[in-house]
């Protein structure tokens, strides 16, 4: 019987996320797993793995805010902007202080414009950029907008600095800690990094793959899943009548006839709503269609 849900992994340093996906399904012998937001193999932190169906709600997940811990090495910087590159530069510190580093940060804060590294997986006519720089080929890329909205400096003694960021998703803490480091005229890469909270998963809740395995060999992991909806709390809960779950069974549109309660957090016609049945069913996720007061399914789930 195929289990749905999401685990809350703490992925260990010197793993890949496909990694990890690859170890949960032999050892809970799912066939259908997926993880939401690749952390790169040296960083360590929370990486959601979803089981069977759970699969379906990775789109909604990825949108939900991520925090990380970030430890910034001043005065080099790397090919890879991380501590796996090779240094390409070495810049003079001795003029850095904690003053200069909090205007620096100040930059960082709010929307801001990135561009991705060169060693990432985001693709260029068809193949990943990390494989091209690895070729020794460098493309131009578009920069983007993300949101950072929280960075606070935890610790700085000089050449090392800890940060705290809270960001939307498509933030790379590496360009961070590159950009920081030509904003202070000294170079700097990412030294280490730990993803603390990814949406409503937390690391201190987090559970190892050693748990999880062992938990396999019980053969009581099924307590670790969390239930698909979990993570979809901050979307408008539509409660559907008879009519409505019928409606949403064969794919129909939804109109307001179909509801029977509604917990409004914002326009339901301007953003995805969760739905259920009367007797607390999650039924599936429903796009709105504004211009028509109504909502088409999304994602089915009965």
């Amino acid at each position: 019987m195929t289990l749905n849900g999401i685990f809350n992994i703490n992925k260990p340093a010197g793993k890949t996320s496909f990694g990890v996906v690859a170890l949960v399904k032999r050892l809970t012998g799912e066939r259908h797993a997926g993880h939401a937001g690749t952390l790169d193999p040296d960083a360590t932190g929370v990486l959601p793995v979803c089981l069977g169906q759970g699969t379906r709600i990775v789109e909604f997940l990825m949108d939900a805010r991520k925090t990380y811990r970030a430890e910034i090495e001043l005065g080099k910087a790397t090919d890879t902007y991380d501590s796996s590159g090779k240094v390409i530069y070495q810049g003079d510190i001795s003029g850095i202080d904690i003053n200069k580093v909090e205007q620096a940060l100040a930059l960082f804060r709010g929307n801001i414009e990135q561009v991705p590294p060169m060693y990432s997986a985001l693709k260029h006519e068809g193949q990943p950029l990390y494989q091209l720089a690895r070729a020794g080929i460098a493309v131009q890329r578009k920069s983007r907008i993300v949101k950072v909205h929280r960075l606070e400096l935890l610790t700085w003694q000089s050449p090392l600095i800890a940060l705290e960021i809270e960001c939307s998703k498509g933030t790379y803490i590496r360009s961070i800690a590159h950009d920081l480091g030509e904003a202070l005229g000294c170079g700097a890469y990412l030294k280490g990094l730990v993803r603390t909270r990814y949406g409503i998963f937390d690391v201190k809740e987090a559970i190892s793959l050693l748990q999880l395995e062992e938990a396999c060999k019980k053969g009581n992991w099924q307590r670790y899943l969390y239930p698909i909806d979990s993570v979809l709390e901050d979307f408008t809960k539509i409660v559907l009548n008879e009519a409505g779950e019928q409606a949403m069974r064969t794919g129909s549109l939804l109109s307001p006839e179909h509801v029977e309660t509604q917990d409004v957090k914002e326009n339901p016609y301007q953003r995805y709503s969760r739905a259920y049945s009367q007797d607390g069913r999650f039924l599936g996720m429903l796009q709105p269609v504004p211009d028509r007061e109504a909502w088409q399914p999304k994602k089915v789930f009965i």
